[in-house]
C-alpha cells in the first residue's frame, strides 16, 4: 500500500516527531511505501490567496491551481491511504495543517465533480497534552473527531481511524514518561497493521 503522510509540527525536537518516525518504521516493516509532506519543513503556504478564494467561492474550475496545491493533490491521487500526524493546539490541528486543507481540498478535487480518488484508508494520529478522559469530559474529543473524520475525510476515505495519543504534557512528566513507550508502540502498530 502506498501511503501519503501529512505531518505538521514546528519542531524536530518533539514527541510528535517520534510518533511520526515510529509510524514510518511500522509502515516499512510491513512493506508499505510512503511519501511525506512535512508542512513546516516544506514551508507550505497556508494562507489562501485572493485568486484561490475567488476560484473556490465561485466554483470556478477554469481558474488554475497553484503548483504547490497541484503537487499535494498528485500525491493524494498516487496513494492508497492518507495519514495525518500532528499535535493538538486548542482542540484543533495546527494552523499549518488547517491551511493545507483550505488550499488542497479544492473545488473539482475534493468537492463538486471530484477528481480526487476515494482512498482506501485514512488515519488521524494526534498528540494531546490532556488525558482522553479530560478531552471527553469537555466534548473536545468528539469535536476533534467530527471535524477530522466527519468533515475533512468524510466519504473521501472508505475506512477511517482516529487515534489520540494523550497525556503528553510536559507539565506532568511522570504521566508523560509512562505514556511515551506505549504511544510509540501504538504508532508503530498503526503503520504495520494499515491493511488490516
Amino acid at each position: 500500500m502506498n501511503v501519503m503522510i501529512v505531518y505538521a509540527h514546528p519542531s524536530e525536537d518533539s514527541f510528535t516527531r517520534h510518533v511520526r518516525d515510529s509510524f514510518i518504521m511500522g509502515l516499512e516493516s510491513a512493506g508499505h511505501t510512503y511519501v511525506l509532506s512535512d508542512l513546516y519543513k516544506m514551508n507550505f503556504c497556508t494562507d489562501i490567496s485572493e485568486a484561490e478564494y475567488f476560484r473556490e467561492s465561485n466554483y470556478r474550475e477554469d481558474i488554475p491551481l497553484p503548483d504547490d496545491v497541484v503537487a499535494e493533490q498528485n500525491k493524494i491521487n498516487s496513494s492508497d491511504a492518507i495519514v495525518f500526524i500532528y499535535p493538538v493546539f486548542w482542540t484543533e490541528a495546527p494552523a499549518k495543517l488547517v491551511g493545507w486543507f483550505d488550499r488542497v481540498w479544492t473545488y473539482g478535487f475534493a468537492y463538486g465533480e471530484r477528481s480526487m480518488k476515494q482512498l482506501q484508508k485514512g488515519i488521524v494520529i494526534c498528540v494531546a497534552g490532556h488525558s482522553i478522559e479530560h478531552l471527553k469530559e469537555y466534548g473536545h474529543y468528539e469535536a476533534m473527531k467530527i471535524v477530522m473524520l466527519g468533515d475533512r475525510l468524510f466519504d473521501r476515505v472508505k475506512e477511517k481511524r482516529f487515534i489520540v495519543l494523550d497525556g503528553t504534557t510536559k507539565l506532568e512528566m511522570e504521566t508523560r514518561d509512562a505514556n511515551w513507550r506505549k504511544h510509540l508502540e501504538t504508532a508503530f502498530e498503526a503503520g504495520r497493521m494499515l491493511e488490516e
